[in-house]
């Protein structure tokens, strides 16, 4: 059913925010309108459990304070492999201080939202600046640089294996016991080949493992 669904409200370009398509896990455009969702996009990218993000999903309508009839449309439709036992998700981009402010105002249509996820399975959630730009965004950002890279595949294949033989690893018995190169390393990472705790900070005790589609390059 959720591969049916398809953007149901096309994104212009505005003078308030910045708009624009974002290449999801380089096969997928997907639209947004605003830098905090490109870097909603960006974060949920990095997820191994996030097989495609769907823009401007669903359209519900719902009853404003008002009484009158009105229709919402969230961001985007999140959805997960499906070994991975994860529900979709329905997410509304927001900066912190606009829903704090409007809390009472926008409550008709994310009660709409929460049932109408409920009815099909989904979980409906709002993410901010606090719950996007957080330290996993800033490992990110600073895996960058990385991604561009290019190395050897048979040499790629070799350090993924070896990780696979000794899970978890540190990046410092890598680097000094196994002789690693220690951008190439970092290379893995941030295309995904391999994983760590991206909650933590990136340094030499960082413990490395393998993802389950181990040793696939990432085409981009």
């Amino acid at each position: 059913m959720t591969d049916a669904i398809r953007q149901q409200r096309k994104i212009r370009p505005t003078r308030r925010s910045v708009s624009g398509v974002y290449i999801f896990k380089g096969r997928l455009p997907v639209p947004y309108e605003s830098t905090l969702e490109r870097d909603f996009l960006i974060r949920s990218e990095f997820s191994p459990n996030v097989l495609k993000i769907v823009s401007q999903p669903v359209c519900l309508p719902f009853t404003g304070d008002n009484g009158r009839a009105y229709t919402y449309t969230p961001d985007f439709l999140v959805l997960q492999k499906p070994d991975s036992g994860l529900k979709p998700l329905l997410i509304e981009v927001k900066p912190r201080h606009q829903w704090r402010l409007h809390w009472r105002r926008w409550s008709p249509k994310w009660k709409s939202a929460i049932r109408y996820a409920k009815n099909q399975g989904w979980l409906f959630r709002i993410q901010d600046e606090t719950r996007i730009r957080d330290a996993v965004f800033a490992n990110i950002q600073w895996l960058t640089i990385y991604k561009r890279m290019r190395f050897n595949e048979q040499e790629s294949r070799g350090v993924i294996h070896a990780v696979a033989r000794t899970e978890p690893i540190t990046a410092e018995r890598l680097i000094n016991d196994l002789h690693v190169n220690q951008a190439h390393l970092w290379h893995l990472l941030a295309t995904r080949r391999l994983d760590c705790d991206l909650t933590r900070p990136l340094d030499p005790l960082t413990q490395f493992r393998t993802l389950p589609d181990i040793g696939e390059p990432v085409h981009e």
